[in-house]
C-alpha cells in the first residue's frame, strides 16, 4: 500500500509502500477513503507521545470502507462504511464495562498505538465494540473530520459541559476543535462567544454560531472581554487550543459555579500549566477533561447531523491529497488556514 513514513521524530515523512495490513481475530481492515489531518498528528510527529514506535505512520481521523474481516467479528462485513472514534476500548476493563471507552485502560489509538490512515488500508482492532456504521448520506470527507475534533467537542459540550439552551460558552481558540465546539453549543440553544487572534478564524467562527468573537491579540484581557460580553462569565467555557494562556483564561472567563472544559491536548513543555487555583475554590469553579467519544455515543450525535441541525461539512477548509498531507501535517503548529484538512486522495 501506499503510505506516508516517518523513520524519526521532527524529520519529514516521506511517501512510501508498505505491506498491506492483515486484520486481527477481533478486527477489520479499512480501506481509507479519507482521513483528517490533525494537531494531534503534529504532536505525534514531534515525539510528545510515548506510545509511538519508530518507524510510523500517522493519521486517526478515518472513514473509509471494509476490505477484509476478522474470523471473530460478528456485526460487520466486507464493503460496509464505516468510521471510528481515534481512541479504541479493549471491551474488558472496568471503564469499558461501564461504557466509557474513551478512558480505557488498555485502549488503542490508530496512528498513535499502531500504524494510522495516512495510507491506502488502515487495521481497526475489536471492531464490533468500536467501529461505526457510516450512512450512505454521510460523506467520507464529513466522517473523516468527525473522527477527532469534532466528536471530542461533542463529548465535550454536550457530556462533559452538559450545555444547556440559554448558557452562555466561551471558546478559546478557533481551530477544528474550537469550531466544532462553537457549533454544536450553537445547536443546543447556548450563547456562544469565540476567541481566536486570527480574525479569519473568528469570521468563519460567526458563520457556524458564535453570537460575539473576541480578538485576543486586541484586547487588553481575555477573561475580563468575555465576562463583559456575558453579563458576568461563561457557564461553560473550553479551552479548545491547548496551551497555559488559553487555560488560564479558559478558567478566569467563568461565572461563579461555571465548568472549565479542557479540550486542546497540552504536552511536553505545556503538560502542567499554571491554574488559578484561588479563584476554582472561592467560585466552587468545575475543570474537566474531555478525551474522544465512545462509539455508541455517536448515536446522539448522528441524528443531528442527518437532520442538519449539525453540519460538520461546514467545517471542512480543504481536501488535499496524500503527497500533499506531509506538509500540512509538519505545518501545522503554524496555525495557517481555516477550518479542517482533509486528506481525499490517495
Amino acid at each position: 500500500m501506499k503510505a506516508v513514513l516517518y523513520t524519526a521524530f521532527n524529520e519529514r515523512p516521506q511517501i512510501t509502500r508498505l505491506p498491506d495490513p492483515t486484520p486481527d481475530p477481533h478486527g477489520v481492515v479499512v480501506r481509507v477513503m479519507a482521513t483528517g489531518v490533525c494537531r494531534s498528528d503534529w504532536h505525534g510527529w514531534v515525539g510528545h507521545d510515548p506510545d509511538i514506535a519508530l518507524p510510523h505512520v500517522p493519521g486517526h481521523e478515518l472513514a473509509g470502507v471494509i476490505e477484509a474481516v476478522g474470523k471473530d467479528v460478528r456485526r460487520w462485513k466486507v464493503g460496509d462504511r464505516v468510521t471510528v472514534p481515534f481512541v479504541g476500548g479493549c471491551g474488558h476493563c472496568p471503564e469499558c464495562h461501564a461504557g466509557h471507552q474513551q478512558v480505557c485502560h488498555d485502549q488503542f489509538q490508530p496512528g498513535f498505538t499502531h500504524w494510522g490512515s495516512f495510507a491506502e488500508y488502515v487495521s481497526i482492532h475489536r471492531a464490533d465494540l468500536n467501529l461505526v456504521a457510516l450512512p450512505d448520506s454521510v460523506s467520507f470527507a464529513t466522517a473523516a473530520s468527525l473522527g477527532c475534533r469534532f466528536v471530542t467537542s461533542f463529548r465535550a459540550v454536550v457530556d462533559q459541559g452538559k450545555v444547556a439552551a440559554g448558557q452562555w460558552v466561551a471558546v478559546h481558540g478557533c481551530g477544528g476543535v474550537g469550531l466544532s465546539a462553537i457549533m454544536i453549543a450553537s445547536a443546543l440553544g447556548a450563547n456562544v462567544v469565540a476567541v481566536d487572534i486570527a480574525e479569519d478564524k473568528l469570521a468563519l467562527a460567526r458563520a457556524v454560531g458564535a453570537d460575539i468573537t473576541v480578538n485576543a491579540g486586541t484586547v487588553a484581557s481575555v477573561p475580563e472581554a468575555v465576562r463583559e460580553a456575558t453579563g458576568g462569565g461563561a457557564h461553560v467555557s473550553l479551552d479548545a487550543l491547548g496551551h497555559p494562556t488559553t487555560c488560564f483564561n479558559s478558567i478566569l472567563s467563568l461565572r461563579r459555579r461555571g465548568k472549565h472544559v479542557q479540550v486542546g491536548l497540552m504536552l511536553a513543555d505545556h503538560s502542567t500549566p499554571a491554574v488559578p487555583m484561588s479563584r476554582v475554590i472561592a467560585h466552587e469553579l468545575e475543570i474537566l477533561g474531555s478525551h474522544g467519544m465512545q462509539a455508541h455515543r455517536y448515536d446522539v450525535m448522528m441524528p443531528m447531523i442527518l437532520s442538519g441541525k449539525l453540519k460538520p461539512e461546514r467545517l471542512i477548509g480543504a481536501e488535499i491529497s496524500l503527497e500533499q498531507s506531509i506538509d500540512a501535517l509538519i505545518s501545522m503548529d503554524s496555525f495557517r488556514g481555516t477550518g479542517t484538512t482533509v486528506v481525499t486522495t490517495f
